[in-house]
C-alpha cells in the first residue's frame, strides 16, 4: 500500500516531507514484530501511527489496546498490565487478568512510556525479551505473545541520563525510532488541516461554511501551534460554533490564539538551571554575618579617621557615613565593638578646619559568637517590636509562624 492510500484509509491530511517519511517508516516496519518507539510532541498524532502499524501488520485481526502509563497510579500499574491474584493486596477480592494477557496475539500501545515506574520497566523488559511475566501476588510464570508499541512526548534519552528510565529498556524499545513532526514544521499542511476540520464541524453543527481572508491565513500558518493538530482542531470547532461572521479576519482569529502561547518561540528559562533555596537557618546566619561585616567596616572607618589627619576636611562626609552605618545596623544587646561621639565646638568657623574636635571613647567588649544567643536575641527583639504578636514577628524574621513557635519552645523564651 502506498503513502496516499494509507492517508486516505486513516484520515491523514498533509503533504509535508517529514510527515510522508514518518508514514513510510510505519508502513515498512508494520509487517514485522519489531518494537517501535514513537516520539513527538503532545497532540501531534502519535496514537494514529500506532493504529497504522497494527492495522498493516499480520496482527491486524488480533486485539489492540492503548494504555496511558501516566494516567495509571504507580501502585496499581503492575496489576493493570500483568494482572494479580486474589488477596495480592488490599482490595484484591478476586484474580484479574492484565492487559498483556487479554491482548495476547495482538498489539499493546503504551503511551507516555517515560512516566512508567522503574519497577514496572523491569517487568516490561522481561516481557519484551522472553514474553514472560508474573502476576502480582503469584509465583507462576505466564507467557504472552504481544507486540509493544511505545510513545512519549519527552526525550527518553535525557530521562535515561537522569536515572528515570532504564537504559536497557530504552534500547530494547528503540529498535525502530519513529518521530512525528510537530505542526510548526509542517506549515504547508496547516491550512489544509484547518479547511478539513472546519468543513467537518460546520457539517456536524449545521452551520454556514467558514472562510479565512488572506491576512488570517498568514496568521494561521505563521503561528507556532504548541498544541499541534489537537489545538488546531479545537480552534476550528470554536470558530464553527461561535462566529456569526463566517469570513474570519486576522483580528478575529487572533482572539482564539492564546497570548502567552503566541510568544512560545521566545527564549525560555531552562529547568535544569540552579535555583537558590535557602533554609530559615541559612537566612539567619546570613543576617548575622552581614551584621558582623558591617561592624568591622565601621571600626575600620573610625580607625582611619583617627589615624589620618584629615578629620577637618572630611569631617562632614565621615560623620554622615558613620551615622548612616548606625542607621543600617541593628546591634544586639548593646554589644558594640566601639562607642564614639563626634563633637563640634560652639564657635563654628567654616574657614578653620581645625576647629572640629574628634573625641573617641573606645570600649572593647568581648562579643558572643554563639549562634543560638544571636538567634534568641533576634526573636526576642522581633516579639518585643510587635508586642508579642507571633505572626507579625515571624513575618519580620522571614520564617513561618510554625517555625517561630518551635524556636520559642526550643530556646525557652
Amino acid at each position: 500500500m502506498d503513502i496516499q492510500e494509507i492517508k486516505q484509509r486513516f484520515g491523514i491530511i498533509g503533504n509535508s516531507p517529514l510527515l510522508n517519511r514518518a508514514i513510510n517508516i510505519a508502513n515498512q516496519v508494520a509487517p514485522t514484530d519489531i518494537s517501535v518507539l514513537i516520539t513527538g510532541e503532545s497532540g501531534s498524532g502519535k496514537e494514529v501511527f500506532s493504529h497504522i502499524i497494527h492495522q498493516m501488520s499480520p496482527r491486524k485481526h488480533g486485539p489492540f489496546i492503548a494504555v496511558n502509563c501516566g494516567a495509571i497510579p504507580e501502585g496499581t500499574i503492575d496489576s493493570e498490565l500483568f494482572g494479580h491474584e486474589k488477596g495480592a493486596y488490599t482490595g484484591a477480592i478476586g484474580e484479574r487478568k492484565g492487559y498483556f494477557e487479554t491482548v495476547n496475539g495482538g498489539t499493546i500501545f503504551l503511551d507516555e512510556i517515560a512516566e512508567m515506574p522503574l519497577g514496572t520497566q523491569a517487568r516490561l523488559l522481561r516481557v519484551l525479551e522472553s514474553g514472560q511475566y508474573i502476576r502480582v501476588g503469584s509465583s507462576k510464570v505466564e507467557k504472552t505473545n504481544v507486540r509493544v508499541i511505545a510513545a512519549t512526548n519527552v526525550d527518553v534519552y535525557d530521562a535515561v541520563k537522569a536515572g528515570r528510565f532504564r537504559e536497557d529498556l530504552y534500547y530494547r524499545l528503540n529498535t525502530v525510532p519513529l518521530r512525528i513532526p510537530p505542526l510548526r514544521d509542517r506549515k504547508e499542511d496547516v491550512f489544509l488541516l484547518f479547511r478539513k476540520f472546519t468543513a467537518d464541524f460546520t457539517d456536524k453543527y449545521r452551520t454556514p461554511p467558514i472562510q479565512l481572508d488572506e491576512e488570517a491565513q498568514q496568521v494561521l500558518i505563521n503561528y507556532s501551534w504548541p498544541g499541534n493538530v489537537r489545538q488546531l482542531k479545537n480552534m476550528a470547532e470554536q470558530l464553527a460554533v461561535l462566529e456569526r461572521d463566517r469570513v474570519i479576519t486576522a483580528a478575529t482569529l487572533s482572539t482564539y490564539i492564546p497570548h502567552e502561547a503566541s510568544r512560545s518561540n521566545l527564549p525560555m528559562r531552562l529547568d535544569n538551571q540552579p535555583k537558590e533555596d535557602f533554609s530559615e537557618r541559612d537566612i539567619l546566619y546570613k543576617v548575622l554575618f552581614d551584621m558582623k561585616r558591617d561592624m568591622v567596616e565601621l571600626k575600620k572607618l573610625v580607625a582611619d579617621i583617627i589615624e589620618h589627619g584629615g578629620v577637618s576636611t572630611n569631617y562632614q562626609n565621615n560623620s554622615q557615613a558613620i551615622t548612616q552605618l548606625y542607621r543600617d545596623i541593628e546591634l544586639p544587646n548593646n554589644n558594640h565593638d566601639a562607642q564614639f561621639t563626634l563633637q563640634q565646638p560652639v564657635n563654628n568657623n567654616a574657614g578653620n578646619s581645625n576647629d572640629y574636635n574628634l573625641t573617641q571613647e573606645a570600649e572593647e567588649v568581648e562579643e558572643s559568637l554563639s549562634l543560638i544567643e544571636k538567634e534568641s536575641d533576634l526573636i526576642r527583639k522581633a516579639l518585643k517590636k510587635h508586642k508579642g504578636k507571633r505572626k507579625l514577628a515571624a513575618n519580620e524574621l522571614g520564617i513561618s509562624e510554625r517555625t517561630l513557635y518551635r524556636k520559642i519552645k526550643e530556646l525557652d523564651l
